[in-house]
């Protein structure tokens, strides 16, 4: 029974939240988690990189900030793994959501809203949205078959499926992708005009380049839009699927779970009455795994309601582990509490987001863990606080003067011989950790993380360099010159040090703040938008220069054992 064709596509509403520059909102997302199974590493790498962009804006105080996530409760697969738990689906998305939201709290993920899609003001803007849909012409009831992946909640055409043996060694079809099992469906549900959405979808994404990052995701995204665009089916049967948000004045019919799952981003912002506050200034952080859902089918499901597609969605890939997928049937499904209980709470963060390459798949082994978090964050970053504020060479526990004739300032350090104490490395090292906040922030807002954190890795080790080359624990400190060239190393190194310190708080905020209070940097002081570096050698102040340093509360991060486990797996439910 097909509806005519009315109003499609829809003018777009557009709110205050487009605003650009200082000040302006933002909503920051992860994907609200299947709750059918607990939390791994996949889950927690998702809302760590969402995190780390919210924390980074945050301290640049570019504008009111939320970051949301929470839990998807319907559909087709919790059904199932309630029944085969023997519970009901309720009792399962209450235990599984506590999970998600506990294991995300332990991982200092601080996120301002947690939606589950269960909520009533979640369900009643699902409906709201429905309407908006059915009103514009986008929805008309028809028959609709094909295969269906229950495990990814969609059916896919028959080029994204293989033919493989079951258990029983009995041929079976194959998501190609996923290699999860499809059946054969054919139900009476209601259809969105999805290919009526191909050319403003083309537009949308070839007059924003940069909706989509990395780049290789925006082009698969383009790709899409190039092939057939069938219409999309948005509802089940009831009688097939009970656990979902019933069709409005069709009680037949359940909405299917992605469009459920997707309104999340709105009904977080008050929708349908406050979200334009927010909307659609939003940056979803997804896995490439359901980008299609968020590239293809959210903006043309915002667009059919009248509404803008979100600003930005970054991509990431998944995590293996020893080179295998990570599956249950495997055994090596890695849970995040138990590497927590490993390697801490900064020390897992730290590897997840130096090691974690959003274009690639990235391997996760307990000996990569060990062997990085102690080479950066032990032995480089915390080695170099050790020495450089150790009593046998900073006795009066400060922060030094710096002695421009030591260190005289150049116009242009290249090929410049030595000047005063400094050689031209110094030279070389000093201008590498001024551009460094530059650096970070740019790679942060190209949701290149890793990079960020691979350029600080890089200064840290120039600084051990810079204090191991001078080795002032030989110089005299009762000597007035040596005096001044030492106290002019361990400046540089703690403005070196203030710096890190600072860049880092995103990624581990509470290795970061025991940093920055060793340093006695106030937290009014530890914004990014304000940050210098060695002003003393442009000859203007430092606020800190001879300032007592905070108290010394010890090691600023223990080494890492050796894991005696080779894999640490989730536990079963």
């Amino acid at each position: 029974m097909l509806r005519p064709l009315r109003r499609l596509p829809r003018p777009l509403r557009r709110a205050a939240a487009t605003a650009t520059g200082p000040g302006r909102r933002l909503l920051l997302s992860t994907p609200i988690f299947y709750a059918n199974g607990p939390p791994h590493i996949g889950h927690l790498y998702s809302a760590l990189l969402a995190d780390a962009l919210h924390r980074h804006r945050g301290l640049r105080r570019a504008g009111p900030g939320r970051l949301s996530t929470g839990t998807d409760e319907h559909g087709l697969k919790i059904q199932q793994a309630a029944a085969a738990a023997g519970t009901s689906p309720p009792e399962l998305c209450e235990r599984v959501s506590g999970l998600f939201h506990r294991a995300l709290t332990q991982a200092a993920v601080s996120f301002t809203d947690f939606t589950r899609t269960s909520e009533p003001r979640h369900q009643r803007a699902v409906r709201h949205f429905w309407g908006a849909l059915r009103d514009g012409g986008a929805l008309y009831k028809g028959s609709y078959e094909g295969w269906y992946c229950t495990a990814e909640e969609c059916f896919l055409p028959e080029s994204q499926l293989a033919e493989r043996p079951d258990a029983r060694g009995r041929a079976c079809k194959v998501s190609l992708e996923t290699g999860h099992q499809v059946h054969w469906t054919k139900e009476e549900n209601y259809m969105f005009r999805l290919s009526a959405f191909r050319d403003p979808l083309r537009k949308w994404l070839r007059d924003n380049p940069r909706a989509i990052s990395p780049e290789p995701f925006y082009q698969r995204a383009l790709r899409w839009l190039e092939e057939d665009l069938p219409d999309l089916s948005v509802s089940r049967e009831r009688s097939r699927l009970q656990w979902g948000i019933p069709v409005p004045s069709d009680p037949t019919q359940t909405i299917y779970v992605w469009v459920d799952a997707l309104v999340n981003y709105l009904s977080v912002v008050g929708y349908p009455e406050t979200h334009g506050e927010w909307w659609p200034a939003a940056h979803h952080v997804v896995g490439k795994d359901i980008l299609k859902f968020h590239a293809v089918y959210w903006p043309a499901l915002l667009m059919a309601a009248g509404l803008a597609p979100p600003e930005r969605i970054f991509v990431h890939s998944h995590w293996t582990v020893r080179g295998q997928k990570m599956s249950k049937s495997l055994g090596n499904v890695i849970d995040p509490a138990a590497c927590i209980g490993e390697y801490t709470v900064d020390g897992f963060r730290y590897f997840l987001l130096r090691q974690g390459v959003p274009e690639r798949d990235c391997d996760y082994y307990d000996e990569k863990v060990v062997k990085l978090v102690n080479s950066e964050l032990a032995d480089a970053l915390g080695g170099l606080l050790n020495r450089s504020t150790a009593l046998s060479i900073n006795p009066s526990n400060t922060y030094p003067c710096f002695s421009e004739s030591c260190f005289p300032k150049i116009l242009d350090y290249r090929g410049t011989k030595a000047m005063g104490r400094a050689s031209a490395e110094d030279y070389e090292f000093v201008a590498s950790v001024a551009s460094l906040p530059l650096q970070v922030a740019s790679y942060f807002e190209g949701f290149q993380i890793y990079k960020a954190l691979e350029c600080i890795a890089l200064c840290v080790r120039q600084t051990n360099s810079f204090f191991q080359r001078h080795k002032p624990w030989k110089l005299n400190r009762k000597d007035p010159a040596e005096k001044l060239w030492l106290d002019t190393i361990i400046h540089v190194t703690l403005e070196c040090l203030r710096v890190y310190g600072t860049l880092l708080q995103p990624v581990i905020p509470h290795t970061a703040d025991k940093l920055l209070s060793r340093l006695a940097v106030e937290p009014e002081e530890r914004g990014l938008s304000g940050l210098t570096f060695l002003p003393r050698y442009d000859g203007k102040p430092c606020p800190f220069e001879g300032r007592q340093l905070g108290p010394d509360t010890g090691v600023l991060f223990h080494r890492l054992e050796k894991s005696g486990q080779h894999q640490i797996e989730t536990k079963k439910l």
